[in-house]
């Protein structure tokens, strides 16, 4: 489904904003000033930073555009679904760096795409025209689609993708004719199955989607009953056809197997524990990283689900959108292995592809549920974020203080406490709920909307400024340099966090990895720091930390 699709087919006529023209254009240029502030706010980023994630992804992309593959296997398994967007990039040109800041560019302009998307749902959601244009402009700044569009990562994309996925949900489920309704069908299948293709967190969008036209079967016409699940089978079979093609490509001994630990997770005590305890715990990131939004969301969800007579399509939306949290927080967090760091207990990224739709939800709640009932909403989030924060708290103990605090893992929750080297989970919250009141303030006049929608802008332009990077400093990245068109290996005993971004870095050749004596006819062996002298003909030619290269042939 594409954006001129969403848009052209809104619920709610177009009457006191002006023609249909207009609001193309205000729009277009929304989307444009989204991308600008978004490259000039990733306007240093210049190689990944997010290892292995980032080289993950840009490996696949440059293997499916034809260029040269690599060696992941034993790591994470990074699927193909976001890497086909960066495919064109490595057709027009080689050049790592280059490559990376077009990388940046395709972030931008999906993130962007959040905008003119979120405008399509809210309008569905019969929220009036000058304010669905406020709302969703504000909404397009949100963390969640900002800071990973900086990022070769699927989280630049998974966002916009889902709330495709809601408003084609939407207008399959809405009344209407039957033949928009089958294409709105098709879409919300197509985009499930990409979802899935992007990222294991689509596993759960397309269980919903399919749960959706089962529950529905009797409410729908015949052709979209059809057109909905053979979209999303189509697709994923697809979508795994390429993984699979991928996985053999650059996984040649197979990726990071996480089963095993996933299996002793849903079936121990202990591991119940610890997925539940971080599906709390990642529920607590998304209402603070929201400013509380996503908990008024939440609890207008639920309220919503609640009565009977209400309309179906929101209910619908409602369910899907709270099934697909709950979901996408348990199973990430029951296969997420221990790795001695903060975000084992309260991580915001798995949730970051439905943080949009909950800041839009909580918005629609305060603009929409009437003055008196503001308060209870309000109240309602903060009860949620003091639980689910204390039950992270309670479970984590003092590793919250002890395990590594990754600051890429926080960005939200240092902006809310301005502690950039540890997690307050009491801090953070006191501020979302400050900013929540602030929010609810607005929304208590007598014209909320454009009022509530330029505070949620202020929030975000306040954040923009505090993650405003300063330009680098010069220097060499600690990486090994070696140079084309030879061949490079790199021994077993090299650190993953040197031969990972150096199999990016190495554009010409697939890196090689061996044991022992480095392979005949490699230009260049890069092997631990403490390796020794090298074989003869071998000659040293550079060292960092955890590595040392021998060369020995010349680059022509």
């Amino acid at each position: 489904m594409t954006t001129a699709f969403l848009v052209r087919t809104p619920v709610v006529p177009e009457r006191a904003n002006g023609p249909e023209t207009r609001v193309w254009w205000l729009l277009a240029t929304g989307w444009v000033a989204q991308v600008a502030l978004r490259l000039w706010l990733h306007r240093y980023h210049a190689t990944p930073v997010a290892n292995p994630d980032e080289t993950g992804y840009l490996l696949a992309a440059r293997w499916l555009a034809g260029g040269a593959a690599a060696d992941l296997s034993g790591s994470t398994f990074y699927h193909a679904g976001y890497a086909l967007l960066l495919v064109p990039i490595f057709w027009l040109t080689s050049d790592p760096e280059l490559a990376y800041r077009l990388a940046v560019g395709v972030g931008a302009v999906a993130g962007a795409g959040a905008y003119p998307v979120a405008y399509a749902l809210l309008r569905r959601s019969r929220l009036g025209g000058r304010a669905a244009l406020a709302v969703a402009f504000a909404a397009g700044l949100s963390p969640a689609v900002l800071v990973f569009s900086g990022f070769a990562l699927a989280d630049a994309v998974l966002p916009v993708v889902v709330l495709g996925w809601l408003a084609a949900l939407h207008d399959l489920v809405a009344d209407g004719p039957a033949r928009r309704r089958v294409w709105a069908g098709a879409a919300a299948g197509g985009l499930a199955a990409y979802a899935m293709a992007v990222h294991l967190r689509g596993t759960v969008i397309v269980a919903v989607c399919l749960l959706v036209t089962v529950a529905l079967w009797r409410r729908l016409p015949r052709a979209a009953l059809i057109a909905t699940p053979a979209a999303t089978v189509a697709g994923a079979v697809a979508g795994d056809a390429l993984n699979g093609a991928l996985r053999a490509a650059l996984y040649p001994r197979g990726p990071r197997d996480l089963s095993a630990l996933l299996v002793e997770r849903l079936t121990s005590l202990e591991g119940q524990a610890w997925a539940l305890s971080g599906a709390a715990g990642q529920l607590w990131y998304l209402v603070a990283g929201t400013w509380g939004l996503a908990g008024v969301g939440l609890a207008g969800a639920v309220a919503l689900l609640t009565r009977r007579a209400a309309p179906l399509a929101p209910r619908v939306l409602a369910g899907v959108l709270l099934a697909t949290t709950l979901g996408i927080a348990y199973a990430s967090s029951a296969a997420l292995p221990d790795e001695h760091r903060v975000g084992n207990f309260a991580y915001g990224r798995y949730l970051a592809c439905v943080a949009v739709a909950w800041t839009l939800a909580g918005m629609l709640v305060l603009l929409r549920t009437g003055r008196r009932s503001v308060p209870r909403y309000v109240t309602a989030a903060a009860g949620l974020l003091a639980v689910t924060g204390g039950v992270a708290a309670w479970y984590a103990g003092d590793r919250l203080r002890r395990h590594a605090f990754i600051a890429f893992d926080f960005p939200e929750v240092i902006f809310l406490t301005g502690v950039p080297d540890a997690l307050d989970l009491t801090a953070a919250s006191l501020s979302a709920l400050a900013l929540l009141a602030c929010l609810a303030a607005a929304a208590l006049v007598r014209r909320p909307a454009l009022l509530t929608a330029g505070v949620l802008a202020l929030i975000h332009v306040a954040f923009v400024a505090h993650l405003a990077p300063a330009p680098p400093t010069p220097g060499p990245d600690g990486l090994p340099a070696p140079s084309p068109p030879g061949r490079v290996a790199v021994e077993a005993g090299v650190k993953w966090n040197v031969w990972v971004p150096l199999s990016y870095r190495v554009w010409w050749t697939r890196i090689e990895r061996y044991q022992g004596t480095p392979p005949e006819g490699a230009c260049t062996a890069v092997v631990p720091q403490d390796a020794g002298p090298p074989p003869a003909g071998w000659t040293p030619t550079g060292s960092g930390h955890g590595w040392t290269t021998w060369t020995r042939c010349r680059p022509s």
